[in-house]
């Protein structure tokens, strides 16, 4: 989601509380971590958006725990010592396993065909499957793709990846769910009313639309939106 807040402090608001001198050398060790690895190319595959990543390396913003863990896990690193600089250690070896979920160019156009037929895989993301299980997700069932735009603001930024649960396409009250119109993917809240559906984008500036109860078949749902850097 978004940075960490700085809540009247010169301290992000997740770590306030924690020393300054391990924080103040996080951008350091992060660099350290990524090596020769380009913040593009680092940000397609941990799924955090490059602007973030980039504030992170100047020093501008820390990473709230959510996505303090996601850059651990991405750079095969232990999250405490990436914070904090405690001693350095890989993940213990039962966290090693792994599942791969395909990210998708949100932007792409389909027909009436499979809903990620001509899209192109730009990465994998990494789950431990021991957190999938958690959240009763199975992985061959799981895909995320980018947001695009801002009518998910602030909940949702433009460029923030979502993780879909493609077995939940319909609506069981109100949630995050990915639909397909016109041939393109969004993210947006769904909410049964007793007239039919309400398509809400948390970004005020956009006029909620309903979906009544005859043209529901209409409604195109690609699964439910469970994860954003910390499950929804």
């Amino acid at each position: 989601m978004a940075y960490a807040e700085k809540n009247g402090s010169d301290k992000p608001a997740d770590v306030r509380s924690f020393p300054d001198e391990g924080i103040e050398r996080f951008r350091e060790r992060l660099q350290e971590a990524m090596g020769s690895e380009k913040p593009r190319a680092f940000a397609k595959r941990s799924g955090i958006s490059e602007g973030a990543v980039r504030s992170y390396l100047s020093g501008d913003t820390f990473p709230g725990l959510d996505r303090l863990a996601l850059l651990a896990q991405a750079l095969g690193v232990d999250a405490q010592w990436l914070a904090f600089g405690a001693e350095k250690r890989t993940p213990p070896p039962e966290l090693d396993e792994y599942a791969l979920v395909p990210l998708y160019d949100a932007q792409c156009s389909a027909g009436d065909g499979a809903w990620n037929e001509g899209c192109q895989v730009l990465t994998h993301i990494s789950f431990t499957r021991y957190s999938l299980r958690n959240q009763g997700l199975t992985p061959e069932h799981l895909s995320a793709i980018r947001v695009d735009g801002d009518s998910m603001e602030p909940l949702l930024h433009s460029g923030d990846t979502v993780l879909i649960d493609h077995t939940r396409t319909t609506i069981e009250g109100e949630g995050i769910y990915v639909l397909r119109l016109d041939g393109h993917l969004y993210a947006k809240r769904l909410q049964r009313q007793f007239d039919g559906v309400a398509i809400i984008s948390a970004n005020p500036i956009y006029d909620k639309v309903i979906v009544p109860r005859d043209r529901l078949h209409e409604l195109e749902i690609i699964g439910r939106a469970v994860w954003s850097a910390g499950w929804l």
